[in-house]
């Protein structure tokens, strides 16, 4: 709806409006013959910004008498008011969306324009140490819920006038922006419009965090692992741009998602980059090695003791044996028993305020470990046996990939329970199967395992010395690949 031109008419709409919004804060002023009305909102803009960028600019009118000399207030406090983000507008939802937005909004009697200048509030905190990963060497800054500060964050990490910046405003009621980031002379530009075309086609109330944003790219997920990376790390979202990937940053949410996410992206870690190569590579075979202890430990643990007990030595075996006398389930039911425990026990960890979770966690393990052994309700191998693919999963600290783990871990154990050692290599043929039939935006999610790349396996399973990584990953550039000793610009 336009705005009306009578000053009265808006100062009886808004006033009304007022009702229902105690932060509404509405003030008329004259000045000569003309007058004006400026609302905010107290919530989101500052007061101190209003008196500096709008208070002042009239003081400074009214006292070298410009009203006398010009005759249009409007073109006046349009031309004078010392402010960076000055905007006009004509309709009534956007007067809305720029007072939720911190705007101070100036209407003029006569004059069916608004000014509305920025005044925003700072409602935001302090650039800090991410809180989703432990940093031993590099960058300690994080995003932030300001959509500035994250774009300055990258910003200022490339300087390259090839980074762009599309925005795309979703939510019919949050209007939160959206910017697709990316390097646009190293991505496949296809990719990008297909995102910005699944971002376009986003019909819904609200986006309020970046993961809202993710269901809609991504919409077959099943069990499947996850196929977009998210993170609060701008050195690991600008290591993906430089590699061909782009980001995608959403309003008022500390994390971004990096597309595409693949499989090995999740087994590296932001701080490989900064240790010496041999170090760096030894803890990627570390997490290669946890990852199937976490996922496989319990369902060979129930295929020894149910179904194929003779590929173990006969002294371990009456070990075994031994230990389970007394316990009145099966082997099965204790795993099953211990590993819901854990679970319960983490996610109590991970909501519980910091002070009183790590305490939790000691209870959890200590005592009522030790408690159920001493009431023989699991045999202490059970324990040893949750701990060791317990601690192993503790490697991985994205929750999708976590997820993950859980599901397929819970049908390798239905698997072995089933027909032991048949069963996991059915499973395990499901495993493999579904992980070589995805897809990220049309980048195969093993890559650059399946399909095999001898020169990409250089920054996968091992890290080589910087200097003789040359080009960038041949299933991500498309265009300039070149990464070292050379300028190959397209």
């Amino acid at each position: 709806m336009k705005i009306d031109k009578s000053l009265k008419y808006n100062e009886e709409k808004f006033n009304e409006y007022k009702k229902t919004s105690a932060d509404l804060n509405i003030r008329k002023i004259k000045i000569g013959s003309k007058e004006l009305m400026y609302i905010f909102y107290e919530s989101t803009s500052s007061d101190d910004k209003i008196s500096n960028f709008f208070m002042k600019s009239i003081s400074y009118d009214v006292k070298n008498d410009n009203v006398n000399i010009f005759s249009n207030l409007f073109k006046i406090l349009k031309n004078t008011i010392p402010n960076s983000s000055l905007k006009v507008i004509t309709t009534y939802k956007d007067v809305f969306l720029h007072l939720s937005s911190g705007f101070t909004c100036i209407f003029i009697d006569n004059f069916s324009e608004v000014i509305a200048i920025e005044t925003k509030a700072s409602l935001d905190r302090s650039i800090s140490e991410p809180t989703t990963d432990s940093i031993v060497r590099g960058p300690k800054d994080c995003f932030t819920e300001n959509y500035m500060t994250n774009l300055g964050l990258i910003r200022k990490r490339i300087k390259d006038d090839n980074l762009k910046i599309n925005e795309v405003i979703v939510g019919r009621r949050t209007n939160t922006k959206v910017s697709i980031i990316y390097l646009n002379n190293v991505v496949d530009l296809n990719k990008v419009n297909k995102i910005q075309k699944k971002l376009e086609s986003i019909d819904i109330d609200g986006i309020l965090d970046s993961s809202y944003i993710r269901e809609f790219i991504i919409k077959k997920s099943g069990i499947a692992f996850p196929r977009v990376l998210s993170t609060e790390r701008p050195d690991l979202s600008c290591q993906a741009l430089l590699n061909g990937k782009t980001i995608i940053m959403v309003e008022n949410s500390p994390f971004v998602l990096i597309i595409p996410g693949l499989f090995f992206d999740f087994l590296k870690s932001p701080e490989d980059n900064y240790e010496k190569p041999l170090n760096a590579s030894f803890t990627r075979i570390l997490r290669i090695l946890s990852f199937f202890i976490t996922i496989l430990t319990p369902a060979i643990y129930i295929t020894i003791m149910t179904y194929n007990a003779e590929i173990i030595p006969d002294k371990l075996l009456m070990s075994l044996a031994i230990q389970r006398q007394g316990v009145p389930f099966p082997s099965v039911v204790s795993v099953l028993l211990l590993l819901t425990t854990f679970e319960i026990l983490r996610e109590s960890d991970i909501r519980m305020p910091n002070l009183m979770g790590s305490s939790i966690g000691i209870v959890g393990a200590l005592v009522l470990g030790d408690a159920a052994v001493s009431a023989g309700i699991v045999s202490p191998i059970v324990v040893i046996i949750i701990a060791i693919t317990s601690v192993s999963g503790l490697l991985f600290s994205d929750i999708d990939f976590v997820d993950a783990i859980r599901w397929w871990r819970l049908l390798f154990l239905i698997g072995s329970a089933i027909i032991g050692l048949i069963g996991i290599a059915i499973v395990g043929i499901m495993f493999i199967t579904k992980l070589a039939s995805i897809e990220s935006m049309g980048v195969p999610y093993l890559s650059p395992l399946s399909p095999f790349s001898k020169r990409d396996q250089k920054d996968n399973f091992i890290r080589v010395k910087r200097d003789k990584i040359f080009k960038r990953p041949s299933y991500l550039a498309q265009k300039n690949q070149t990464k070292l000793g050379g300028n190959n610009e397209n």
